[in-house]
């Protein structure tokens, strides 16, 4: 019986001999060939789909757009396997302490060249500022304890979430890193550039273009809202994720307000309760904290009254 011979595997990528379409038309054949090939690689039409900037961002990808927007970081993120977050929101405003006082000083410098009423309602916001100056240690402990718990954690590592920002985000973040401990940014591209805080993970640190998407992410792995006193910004991830707890659309989460004085006056549940518009439920979706403490604990408890403890104890399979 004859061997079987067998040819030598081929090279992956090279060949002996190139293919007719790896030559060009030679200027003896066509003396103008090779400028209209030029013109043709040239061509904004030749460019891969993504090499090229003006396809994308055509009204007509969105759809892709979307897709990556979301997938780029939930892939990281199951990389560095975040089970769960504990999302943080609060004013970009609201600075440390010894920031929020320099700058009422120089905001009253400034009145003493500038006419009052240039300066009063800047001056009156600065001092309210420097007194709610406490919350960023308040969340940067926060921080501290949500990430310490993290130490003898292994594929059960819940982290800080926040919008990336400065102030109350800055703060929480930059808990987690008094620790060494990880923690995730979600920035979100605007026209005019913002930049992370320092105190993100840079592995951890995602831009997002779509404001959607980016609230996709801040609740899909998210085992608690903590939202500080803030603006425009926290009131909408407060009141979505109040909006999507009441009507069930995802499982209730611990959520904590933190400020009780701010958010009785910043929003009246009972006088919506009153009027008819929400139920007396409604306002036991949330709770209110004053200490870094408070809060931590607060979460736990809610965990273990729901019968999932936010850390499961280890098993055979997954020791400590």
């Amino acid at each position: 019986m004859d061997a079987i011979s067998v040819p030598a595997p081929p090279h992956p990528l090279q060949r002996q001999l190139p293919l007719p379409g790896q030559t060009r038309k030679t200027p003896a054949d066509d003396p103008g060939a090779a400028g209209r090939i030029e013109a043709i690689l040239a061509s904004p039409s030749y460019r891969l789909p993504v090499e090229d900037p003006a396809f994308l961002e055509n009204d007509d990808t969105r759809g892709p757009r979307l897709e990556i927007d979301y997938l780029k970081p939930e892939m990281l993120l199951r990389q560095h396997r975040i089970r769960g977050t504990i999302v943080v929101f609060g004013s970009t405003r609201i600075c440390e302490p010894v920031a929020a006082r320099r700058n009422l000083r120089a905001l009253r410098k400034t009145e003493l060249v500038q006419p009052p009423a240039d300066v009063t309602l800047r001056l009156r916001a600065a001092e309210r500022i420097v007194s709610k100056a406490r919350y960023y240690d308040v969340a940067r402990q926060f921080g501290r304890l949500v990430s310490g718990a993290n130490h003898d954690q292994r594929d059960n590592q819940i982290v800080i979430m926040t919008g990336s920002g400065p102030g109350i985000m800055e703060a929480a973040n930059r808990g987690a890193f008094d620790l060494s401990m990880p923690s995730v940014g979600l920035n979100i591209s605007l026209p005019n550039e913002q930049y992370p805080n320092p105190y993100v993970s840079p592995e951890l640190c995602f831009q997002v273009h779509y404001f959607a998407i980016r609230k996709l992410h801040f609740l899909l792995r998210a085992k608690a809202l903590v939202a500080f006193p803030g603006g425009f910004g926290t009131l909408d991830e407060l009141f979505e994720t109040l909006t999507l707890v009441q009507t069930r659309k995802i499982k209730p989460i611990p959520i904590v307000l933190v400020g009780k004085e701010f958010w009785r006056r910043a929003i009246d549940m009972d006088f919506l309760v009153e009027e008819g518009v929400i139920d007396p439920e409604d306002r036991d979706l949330f709770w209110f904290a004053e200490t870094a403490e408070e809060i931590w604990e607060g979460i736990l408890n809610w965990h273990a009254a729901a019968g999932e403890a936010l850390y499961p104890a280890p098993t055979a399979s997954h020791p400590p």
